[in-house]
């Protein structure tokens, strides 16, 4: 186990890196942090001027940004994140975006972990529930749960942590948009309140059962729900509300109707 005067660099004090940078620093981390951007540094972080002077004698980097600037963040400082230290990459990306950053830590000998931060940061700040993968992940892990950081092992292999947290945002941010649209739907045809009290009602007691009706119940009756979604696109054609995502209800359907259902597990 790692004693909590782990030296570590931050880059990213964006909500999530903020948060998470300043619940190390009181932990008793010596935590130093960077960002380009005027972003308020958190309580007991040290804030460096430049990337290079926020890793020297560092043995971890959290890179906590946005994936398109993930492969920035790794290489502005590269060569001076010394031999043998770990580079955690928390940016919300994909498994082969994760392992090509990781050959590129891999050039530095720097041990890379794939990180996916599994639940909202601003109520939980480290102690956000957090997957881990790659070959460093046991050490990561042994490192950073001393400090407080609620996270635990995913597997061996880089991007697999990643895998893990997009499928599941496939679902949860896929519904989020589809109560959007229906809602938006629902307000143009002057019946706001009572569809959102009926979603309410359907969805509160969600279980796995449920769960299996909806997907294995499309299969069954594949041709009817085709037919009603179609119904629905036109109906929210009508009220003036662009149908996006009950379109591709559709056009998943029609696919379902040749493609049939993936293997689910046994119940």
């Amino acid at each position: 186990m790692t004693s909590p005067d782990a030296r570590i660099a931050v880059f990213g004090l964006g909500e999530a890196g903020s948060l998470i940078a300043g619940d190390l620093a009181a932990s008793g981390g010596a935590v130093r942090g960077f960002d380009p951007a005027p972003v308020r540094t958190p309580a007991g972080v040290e804030r460096c001027a430049d990337p290079v002077s926020a890793v020297e004698g560092v043995s971890v980097v959290l890179g906590i940004t946005a994936a398109v600037d993930a492969e920035t963040a790794l290489t502005q400082a590269l060569d001076q994140i010394p031999v043998g230290a770990i580079y955690a990459d928390l940016a919300t990306d994909s498994p082969g975006a994760k392992r090509a950053r990781s050959a590129i830590a891999a050039v530095r000998r720097l041990a890379f972990v794939d990180v996916a931060l599994m639940s909202p940061v601003p109520s939980r700040g480290l102690r956000t529930p957090a997957l881990a993968s790659g070959p460093a992940a046991e050490l990561f892990v042994a490192t950073m749960a001393p400090l407080g950081m609620s996270v635990r092992v995913a597997g061996p292999e880089v991007g697999e942590a990643a895998a893990r947290k997009l499928l599941r945002s496939v679902v949860i941010k896929g519904f989020a948009a589809l109560l959007i649209e229906s809602m938006r739907a629902a307000e143009a045809a002057g019946l706001g309140d009572d569809t959102w009290h009926e979603l309410v009602r359907q969805f509160s007691t969600a279980d796995e059962a449920l769960m299996r009706r909806l997907v294995e119940g499309s299969d069954t009756h594949v041709v009817r729900r085709l037919h009603e979604m179609d119904s629905a696109a036109r109906f929210l054609d009508e009220l003036g509300v662009e149908p996006v995502m009950t379109r591709a209800t559709v056009e998943h359907l029609h696919r379902l109707a040749c493609e049939g259902l993936p293997p689910l597990p046994r119940a």
